[in-house]
């Protein structure tokens, strides 16, 4: 083995060895394509995915032009979405043509679809006919549906074939796909009856039709099905594969689950940067102005209900000058509230995307969640109470903390379940925007019931 091929990838944490980069590169600039072929060679297509994202723009181009045939192109359908929409902008569409001849569609779709319509023509023009009108077709379906995700590659029979008929086309039909693990039967207008795992098909005898072994209770989907719909029901009903119909039944794809993974991670990950206040569209490569771009929006929110929570507090201004203790601890009622109000909703958001909240059992959740924000609230009012009245000597700013801290914790627990379901009532993503209202009422109850407790006792 030679030393270039003896260099490993990853260190023992799984990131990826800068030396391994640093060969990469040193044969890039020195146009040692050799080098390129044995350091890629054996090298799974998600590992040169990561390969290509660790490297600069340029570097990305040259690399997969320099692999020429040798490039795997699944690496391409591997790619962080910001990364393979910036990478095929810079490659010539004949690259691009050439790595979807390879792919099944659903993958060839994931690098075409959001290139401008002048350049997938083009590509699909350098294709054959069949996966030409298999992407045509794809594109035409709303993005984030089932019709985008399905391979048009699977394997279809006469429900009133035999076993051994059955057999014989998966042995030697062409363009079948390399993988699969169903066979569905129609009927002679193409409508889906039923699905035979392959495994049952080999093992039956051959004069059965597929009709006497087929399974007619299936999980099939329409092609205009949202994907979140799809993966929700992958994930219920522990899928493999599923089928994908037109309107009119007729059998058009499949679906695979690792296919569905992905979705599930693009939700999953949707749902984290949005709790954050962050675009789904938002990646480590983007520019900066991007970033500030995706940003703004909902710091300009926060900013506005900040602002609300500072003119509560100045409705008190009169009260905090005649004890500045009020304006030390103010911060902790607040904080409190904020950080138990982001628990209840984040576990709200959480089942309200896995459907496990739903109206039947939102009143079971909210008592739940406010019981659990009333235990909380005595717990830490004790507890900052006691603290309160050893610093500043003062037994009754200790009660109205204590008793703040309880109503804004209760608060917090309201507000962390109402709020997303509000939202989502209303079809608003919670995820989005529950971060900000939330924190706005906790900010707003904190300060008002500690506030107003004291002006109260100052004005007794």
């Amino acid at each position: 083995m030679s030393e270039l091929e003896d260099q490993p990838l990853r260190d023992e944490w799984g990131v990826i060895e800068p030396a391994y980069l640093a060969r990469v590169a040193e044969a890039l600039d020195g146009g040692n394509h050799k080098a390129l072929r044995q350091l890629t060679r054996d090298l799974h297509a998600a590992d040169l995915a990561d390969v290509i994202e660790a490297l600069d723009q340029p570097d990305r181009v040259r690399l997969i032009a320099a692999l020429g045939r040798s490039f795997d192109a699944e690496a391409l359908a591997e790619l962080d979405e910001g990364v393979r929409d910036a990478l095929m902008e810079a490659l010539p569409n004949d690259i691009i043509a050439s790595a979807v001849k390879k792919l099944d569609t659903d993958d060839a779709l994931y690098l075409i679809e959001d290139l401008e319509r002048d350049d997938q023509r083009e590509i699909l023009a350098k294709v054959s006919k069949e996966d030409r009108v298999a992407l045509t077709r794809a594109l035409d379906f709303p993005e984030n549906t089932a019709g985008r995700l399905m391979k048009t590659e699977f394997v279809a029979v006469p429900d009133s074939w035999t076993v051994a008929e059955a057999n014989d086309y998966i042995r030697t039909g062409r363009h079948l796909p390399e993988q699969f693990i169903e066979v569905y039967a129609v009927d002679p207008g193409f409508h889906l009856v039923g699905t035979v795992p392959l495994a049952r098909l080999l093992r039956q005898p051959g004069d059965k039709t597929v009709a006497a072994i087929m399974d007619t209770e299936q999980t099939v989907f329409k092609a205009s099905d949202d994907q979140a719909d799809v993966a929700y029901r992958f994930d219920k009903y522990n899928l493999v594969s599923a089928a994908v119909t037109d309107d009119s039944g007729r059998l058009i794809g499949t679906l695979m689950a690792d296919d569905i993974v992905d979705v599930i991670q693009e939700e999953a990950a949707g749902q984290l940067l949005h709790l954050g206040g962050v675009g789904v569209e938002e990646a480590i490569g983007n520019t900066v102005a991007a970033t500030s771009r995706s940003r703004f929006a909902w710091l300009f929110v926060n900013l506005l209900t900040a602002v609300l929570a500072s003119w509560v507090i100045s409705l008190f201004g009169a009260t905090i000058d005649q004890m500045v203790a009020l304006a030390i601890l103010m911060p902790i009622v607040a904080s409190m509230g904020g950080n138990a109000g982001t628990q209840t909703m984040t576990v709200a958001v959480r089942a309200l995307a896995t459907r496990t909240l739903s109206p039947v059992n939102a009143l079971r959740f909210s008592l739940r969640e406010c019981a659990v924000g009333l235990i909380n609230g005595v717990l830490f009012a004790l507890l900052i109470g006691v603290f309160a009245w050893l610093w500043f000597g003062s037994e009754p700013l200790g009660l109205i903390i204590g008793a703040a801290m309880v109503i804004n914790l209760l608060a917090a627990a309201l507000a962390g379940i109402l709020v997303p379901l509000a939202l989502d009532r209303f079809d608003i993503d919670p995820a989005i925007a529950s971060g900000t209202f939330v924190t706005t009422v906790t900010d707003v109850v904190g300060f008002f019931a500690f506030l107003g407790l004291a002006a109260l006792w100052l004005g007794r």
